[in-house]
């Protein structure tokens, strides 16, 4: 019996200690961290100079970093384009303009494009990054003013996808005697939509020829975003994003030679054959058909574009606001009396701070180890942010974020700050929601 007895206690003891390892391992590691240097200075200069709110910051310096590998790696015969919907503002959209010599844009949003126009007149031109309906393209038109010098038949490439939207461009240009560029959108293996093969292209194509000048055929743009994303199941990572991205050249020159071999008449003249974006442009290195590369968000680097080939690129765009409320531990309404625990549970938990807004697109980027709370909810006017003792911020400092993506986030804060060699310089407006 004593035997017995003695391993129930000997299973019981093994039992407790295999309970408390595995508490162990699973209880959560401390990840605060106070500010680096770099954001304790902007901190200190947001105290001092900052609205006192949430804001948007591009850094300028960070910037440049990027523009300067952008200008190294596309050389002619390429073209560099900004997407402007991943940089609306438009005196960022001048700067970025100014500083590599560029004067092509891609837009995606009507109302933007008159904007471009009336800002910038006959500087630029503008090639449509998705197709628009056509009631899209007739406002353009009955908000166009023509006071800047701009000119819609000689500086907008209208994207067409079928032959569809093509005879509805064709109306309308004919319903208000006028001409329009349009660039033909081919489905080079992303599968979002153009011509998918030479026979719809071909289709497109004869529309533009007997249009009698109405429709100008001004190129291809064939987006190749999804080599980025290839799966690496039986290579390196970078071998297979660059056998993906072959694969999609192969099928945009079979396009082009398809084209220019049975079209040779609407290939005459500078035509543009677009392809290209943020994850990818340092991959054509000049190679024809393609002459115009479109980059906007890899010249701030949203968290979205951490990616092998943008490794070396600088992060140039946070969001920052300001800490509101700050609190000891963690107490969630109708859970307060597992607030002790909690904090004691999961350091992470050890401070609870209110911030200026929240429900961005943005994730926690310093000091690091701030989280939100799922329990507490989603707050767009107070978000709840804990973190451990560690991150040693208080009232009045500021909490910064990094956007997922730079095109939606950008719009909502009215303006934007420019930050150079840590201190605010200017602020510039973005464009309306």
């Amino acid at each position: 019996m004593k035997h017995r007895h003695f391993r129930r206690w000997h299973v019981l003891i093994l039992a407790v200690v295999a309970m408390l390892l595995i508490l162990v391992i699973i209880k959560p590691a401390d990840h605060g961290a106070p500010y680096t240097s770099y954001f304790s200075g902007l901190n200190d200069e947001l105290k001092k100079n900052g609205p006192g709110r949430p804001l948007i910051i591009v850094d300028l310096d960070r910037l440049d970093h990027n523009l300067t590998l952008l200008k190294s790696l596309i050389l002619p015969p390429l073209s560099f384009r900004l997407v402007v919907k991943s940089l609306p503002s438009i005196q960022l959209v001048r700067y970025i303009m100014q500083q590599t010599g560029t004067s092509r844009l891609m837009l995606f949003h009507g109302p933007d494009c008159n904007l471009v126009a009336e800002q910038f007149g006959p500087g630029v031109d503008i090639l449509l990054g998705k197709p628009m309906p056509v009631n899209a393209v007739r406002e353009f038109y009955k908000g166009f003013t023509g006071k800047t010098g701009f000119n819609p038949a000689l500086q907008i490439q209208w994207l067409a996808d079928t032959p569809e939207r093509l005879k509805q461009y064709l109306a309308l240009a004919a319903e208000r005697k006028i001409s329009m560029r349009i660039s033909v959108e081919i489905d080079v293996g992303l599968h979002r939509g153009g011509a998918a093969t030479t026979a719809v292209l071909d289709e497109m194509l004869d529309i533009i020829a007997a249009s009698n000048g109405v429709l100008v055929f001004s190129g291809f743009m064939g987006y190749d975003v999804y080599t980025a994303s290839a799966p690496s199941i039986f290579s390196s990572r970078e071998n297979a994003v660059r056998s993906a991205f072959n694969t999609m050249f192969d099928r945009y020159g079979e396009f082009y030679t398809h084209a220019l071999k049975k079209y040779p008449a609407l290939f005459a003249g500078a035509l543009t054959f677009n392809s290209g974006g943020s994850h990818t442009y340092r991959l054509f290195h000049g190679r024809q058909p393609v002459n115009d590369v479109a980059v906007g968000s890899a010249l701030v680097m949203p968290s979205d574009f951490d990616s092998l080939l943008l490794k070396d690129h600088e992060v140039a765009l946070f969001v920052a606001t300001p800490v509101l409320k700050k609190l000891d531990g963690t107490t969630v309404p109708f859970l307060e009396m597992l607030s002790g625990l909690w904090r004691l549970w999961d350091p992470n938990k050890q401070k609870t701070y209110f911030i200026y807004g929240g429900g961005w697109r943005a994730v926690y980027c310093s000091p690091s180890g701030l989280e939100g709370n799922a329990l507490y909810g989603l707050s767009t006017n107070q978000s709840i942010v804990n973190s451990s003792d560690r991150t040693a911020i208080g009232v009045d400092d500021y909490i910064f974020l990094r956007p997922t993506q730079s095109e939606g986030i950008m719009r909502e804060f009215g303006d934007i700050l420019v930050v150079r060699g840590g201190k605010v310089v200017d602020r510039w407006p973005a464009f309306p929601e």
